[in-house]
């Protein structure tokens, strides 16, 4: 069984972004304006975890003719889901201080619900193509 070309570009880019957002550096937190890396890479993560959580709603529709349908729309679901997890999961590890303090400790929970529902409507929308595809 291959993997279609398509999937395997969409995945390596969730993973790419992972890897960027793994990467941050926390240099534009000193300035002391704007959006700085404490918060920017929970934030980001909680988008990543959206995208994974419109991506399986989709999926699991199966609404036809759109972006995400089906088996590659539940895997790239679940898997922006664990990007947004992990991320999340290593921001709030990490961050100093409590919530409101500026750390991005409350986007990094956020990040890792939507993450987490995210991984739920990939793996449903999985469970069901898998189904389908045997009765």
């Amino acid at each position: 069984m291959s993997v279609p070309r398509r999937l395997r570009a969409r995945t390596g880019m969730l993973v790419m972004a992972g890897v960027c957002l793994l990467g941050a550096t926390p240099a534009s937190a000193a300035g002391g304006t704007g959006i700085g890396s404490g918060r920017l890479v929970p934030t980001v993560a909680a988008v990543v975890g959206l995208i994974g959580v419109v991506l399986g709603g989709l999926a699991l529709a199966r609404s036809t003719g759109r972006i995400g349908t089906g088996r590659r729309g539940a895997i790239a679901a679940g898997v922006a889901g664990l990007i947004s997890v992990v991320v999340g999961g290593l921001h709030s590890a990490n961050s100093a201080g409590g919530v409101g303090t500026g750390n991005g400790l409350a986007g990094a929970i956020v990040a890792m619900v939507v993450g987490l529902i995210s991984m739920v409507l990939g793996g449903l929308a999985l469970a069901r193509s898998r189904r389908t595809l045997t009765g």
